[in-house]
């Protein structure tokens, strides 16, 4: 698939790129890196960022913030005369951080999900995020000559915001985009659709509105169950949206699959009482769950092996033309060339790595192995330093391939975890008693985490600086002001995890209400996948039926490709609509079925790019507000020691929530597509 679409839009970049690069020139005073960018930038980071910790932990999906937070950042800076394209860059590169650090979810609440944390200590968890995201922002530097600068890369999203700016000020080539994703219509958009679905939300808590349409049942007179649940969530029908059909699609044959066969098969063969919903989630989180696991993991470590062909070859290229530039000779480069220096890069490397080895050691001591500390911290700092790297590249080169958003950083996750625990296995797991298994696990964990938040920047940091490249600006301020980005994000995800962890839980931990927990797929893939390796105690037949499905699907998918093309099913997804619970994965479909058809009629009208960049950055809108406000509503539950702090009704009242939520919703999205192509013709 990334070969496949590499194809068409490596050409079409590089005609653009021909046009919107840039000329070499000195440095010069740009109005680039301000105080008032950064202060714009951080808080449109902190925002960004809790909104999308709460989403991933949600939907298992984090949602790339470049594009609305260049938006945002257009609005407020229109006020002042003297801002620049350049300034806002700077801040929409901040900013991004909230779409790549917040990935950190899909490790570190594994350590609450096998019981070792209950909750997120805030200094430790500060410093995984920070010194791995700083590490991340360094490893790629010395790989933006050769993956951006001299690289045929077609950085989609990169370059989709690139014109997005442009736009903005004013420089669009593309006149038919004009003024659509300006502070005037795009950020209505953004702003209209955060209030509309921060709105909703609050009404559903009342539970005027029920939360979702629910049914479960019986098939025939046997004990096998089923059911169905469509959350009436504005945010999940948005990122419908914005996936695409062939990934909703794709989580739906996966739910399909999961409810379909694989609950009624393991009621059938396993005994179960009960009700028809206990008998189903009960089937569901014992066996299902499994099953989706292995197909996400087959599916994700495919994926990586098909990129490192490109991979290796990309970087070879890139490297030996990176050789005959102006080896040395730094200060010669024009601005738009001018990195941190190589020798500040590895300070910082290095001072990066010293926290991490302290911290190492001291989770270390505190879990019960501290006559092996030292050697597991030493350990563990070396595989953070040559594996963080390695990752760097990988995700750097995924990026520019097949976008940010699309690269599937679980698949890194799940091979860090697998490889480390397989380390820890050989080389110190058979020194120890039993009873250290579960410390194993749990340092596997963190060391996983510091890995990949390392992965989760390179992931974003090349993508940034290609924008950047595009629209002449400064690679070392971009990559300070990335620092500033993932300081800022580290700040406020352990607080936000804390408040989601006290006020939900998380699926699959201890005494964890599953009604009510945040599902975290990939947390508990990777926390179910360390325990596996280090203590044996992993259901490897529901694994293993997965990795069947998997391996299927990854040959359906390349089949379709070979006879139809632009027909897709991602493997990937389908694990994903396996592992995910329905009521979060039939309304992504549903979204992403509306968007689909949103697109189709755009594409029939004279201003169709100008109305499905609106129906993005509407679809941005609706996720951040609905995220948000779940946020602030932990806060509400936690402080207020009641479950439901805010209902006006009670559950005799359910049934007509059920019509008239379902019914409200139905009617907002009409209403907000409808307003979408009005805003457009204004």
């Amino acid at each position: 698939m990334g070969a496949a679409r590499k194809g068409g839009v490596e050409s079409r970049h590089r005609k653009k790129s021909k046009v919107n690069t840039p000329a070499p020139q000195r440095a010069e005073s740009h109005g680039e890196f301000t105080f008032r960018g950064m202060v714009i930038g951080v808080l449109i980071t902190l925002a960004f960022t809790a909104a999308n910790v709460y989403f991933g932990l949600k939907a298992g999906i984090t949602f790339s913030t470049s594009i609305p937070a260049a938006v945002i950042s257009m609005g407020i800076l229109r006020a002042f005369k003297d801002a620049t394209l350049q300034e806002n860059n700077i801040v929409q590169t901040v900013a991004s951080a909230a779409g790549t650090l917040s990935s950190i979810i899909f490790v570190l609440p594994g350590l609450v999900i096998v019981g070792w944390w209950t909750g997120f200590p805030f200094w430790m968890s500060f410093t995984v995020c920070a010194a791995g995201g700083i590490l991340g922002v360094m490893y790629t530097i010395p790989l933006r000559r050769a993956l951006v600068t001299d690289s045929d890369l077609p950085y989609p999203e990169g370059v989709a915001c690139a014109e997005v700016l442009k736009v903005g000020a004013g420089q669009a080539e593309n006149a038919d985009i004009d003024a659509v994703e300006t502070g005037s219509a795009g950020l209505k958009a953004v702003v209209v659709g955060a209030l509309v679905s921060a709105a909703f939300y609050v009404v559903v808590q009342t539970q005027i509105f029920a939360s979702d349409l629910v049914r479960y049942f019986h098939i025939g007179r046997t004990r096998a169950a089923s059911g169905f649940d469509f959350s009436l969530s504005f945010a999940l029908f948005a990122i419908g949206h914005l996936v695409g059909p062939a990934v909703g699609v794709a989580i739906f044959v996966g739910a399909l699959i999961g409810w379909g066969w694989a609950v009624p098969h393991f009621l059938l063969t396993h005994a179960a009482g009960g009700s028809p919903a206990a008998a189903a989630q009960g089937a569901w989180d014992h066996y299902v769950r499994f099953v989706g696991a292995g197909a996400i993991g087959i599916a994700a470590v495919w994926t990586l092996a098909m990129l490192v062909k490109p991979v290796i070859k990309g970087l070879a290229g890139a490297m030996a033309a990176s050789r005959v530039r102006r080896g040395g000779q730094g200060h010669l480069l024009p601005r738009t060339e001018q990195d941190i220096p190589i020798g500040t890069v590895g300070l910082i490397s290095l001072a990066c790595l010293v926290p991490v080895i302290w911290l190492l050691w001291h989770f270390s001591r505190i879990s019960g192995l501290g006559a092996d500390a030292w050697g597991l911290a030493i350990g563990g700092v070396i595989f953070v330093a040559l594996m963080g790297f390695l990752v760097s590249t990988v995700c750097g080169y995924m990026a520019g391939l097949i976008g940010s958003s699309n690269s599937p950083l679980s698949g890194i996750g799940i091979l860090v975890v697998v490889v480390f625990a397989l380390l820890l296995v050989a080389g110190i797991r058979l020194g120890l008693p039993a009873t250290a298994g579960r410390a194993l696990v749990a340092f596997a964990l963190f060391v996983t985490s510091v890995v990949f938040a390392v992965a989760s920047i390179a992931n974003n940091n090349l993508q940034d600086l290609k924008t950047g490249q595009l629209v002449d600006a400064t690679p070392a301020k971009q990559q300070w002001a990335l620092v500033v980005g993932v300081i800022a994000g580290a700040l406020v995800i352990p607080p936000v995890l804390d408040l989601l962890n006290h006020a939900y839980g998380f699926l699959g931990t201890p005494g964890v209400n599953p009604a009510r927990a945040l599902p975290a797929p990939q947390a508990g893939l990777i926390s179910a996948l360390a325990q596996g390796v280090i203590q044996h105690n992993i259901d490897w037949s529901a694994i293993t039926v997965g990795f069947g499905i998997g391996a299927f699907m990854i040959a359906l998918d390349a089949g379709l490709g070979r006879a139809f093309k632009t027909v897709r099913l991602p493997p990937l997804a389908v694990g994903l609509g396996i592992y995910l619970p329905p009521s979060t994965t039939l309304m992504i479909t549903v979204g992403a079925l509306v968007g689909w058809w949103f697109n189709r009629s755009a594409d029939a009208k004279p201003r169709g790019d100008a109305i499905k960049q609106l129906g993005v950055l509407l679809a941005s809108g609706l996720i951040v507000g609905e995220s948000l406000l779940g946020v602030i509503y932990a806060g509400v539950v936690v402080f207020s020691g009641r479950p439901e702090p805010i209902a006006l009704v009670g559950k005799e009242f359910h049934a007509a929530a059920m019509w008239l939520g379902g019914v409200t919703f139905a009617a907002v999205v009409i209403v907000l597509y409808r307003w979408v192509g009005r805003l457009v013709r204004a």
